[in-house]
């Protein structure tokens, strides 16, 4: 009997931005895990998931956001273990993840856990509305036109990318560097960029924050922090 694992992005957390297809996959998954980093609290995920689901058939998962890598391991065979009891039942098991779960998800990483303990197993993939569209649909931004090339930078380590990628990239977005935001926008004004750059954090959500990255005081922001650099364009459009 083989069970079902599906990745359901949620977006970044305003429950309206939930596909159809998404509300759908949670709604006939028999368990709805979610992703938290206390046990205790209900996370940006589980927010979404319970505008739609019966709490009832909510389970949350903890993972490790600190601590050193064998905490983290340990954190990811539990979880892995727990969505496995459910798989291994020919059940089917829905992982809500912030965002899309093809990018910068811990989707990936339950899969390949929930694998090597079940074998066999149905992955399927709800794609959702990222940060960076949902930053650029707030603010009345176009990301790309024309021929300009994007380049999507996590940031969790620090910002040695960053000096590259605004050599090289018409747009840049950096995600996951709340912590590093001085020394983003230190590297913004160094490259002629901070002009043009947007700053997003807790979008659709109370508390929302959406200014010019301009406007930033020297202060960290929260760890889902968005900062989108773009190029400067004429008033018709970069390229054809």
């Amino acid at each position: 009997m083989r069970g079902r694992l599906i990745g359901v992005g949620v977006g970044p957390g305003d429950p309206e931005l939930l596909t159809v297809k998404g509300i759908r996959a949670l709604l006939r998954a028999d368990t709805v895990f979610v992703p938290v980093g206390d046990l205790g609290e209900t996370g940006r995920a589980e927010a979404v998931v319970r505008a739609y689901v019966d709490p009832g058939k909510v389970e949350r998962l903890q993972f490790a956001l600190a601590g050193d890598a064998a905490e983290r391991q340990a954190s990811w065979e539990r979880a892995g273990a727990t969505v496995a009891a459910v798989a291994a039942s020919g059940r089917a098991a829905a992982f809500a993840t912030i965002g899309d779960p093809s990018v910068y998800s811990t989707f990936g990483y339950l899969v390949a856990t929930v694998r090597g303990l079940v074998g066999e197993l149905a992955v399927e993939m709800v794609p959702g509305v990222t940060a960076m569209q949902d930053l650029a649909a707030r603010s009345g931004t176009t990301l790309v036109e024309g021929r300009e090339r994007l380049a999507l930078l996590p940031l969790v380590q620090g910002t040695a990318p960053l000096v590259d990628a605004l050599d090289k990239f018409d747009t840049v977005v950096c995600y996951k560097g709340g912590r590093h935001l001085p020394q983003i926008v230190d590297l913004l004004e160094a490259s002629g960029r901070l002009e043009h750059a947007l700053y997003g954090a807790r979008l659709g959500l109370p508390g929302e924050t959406i200014l010019a990255a301009a406007k930033l005081g020297g202060e960290p922001g929260p760890y889902l922090s968005t900062v989108i650099a773009l190029p400067p364009r004429p008033d018709r459009g970069s390229a054809p």
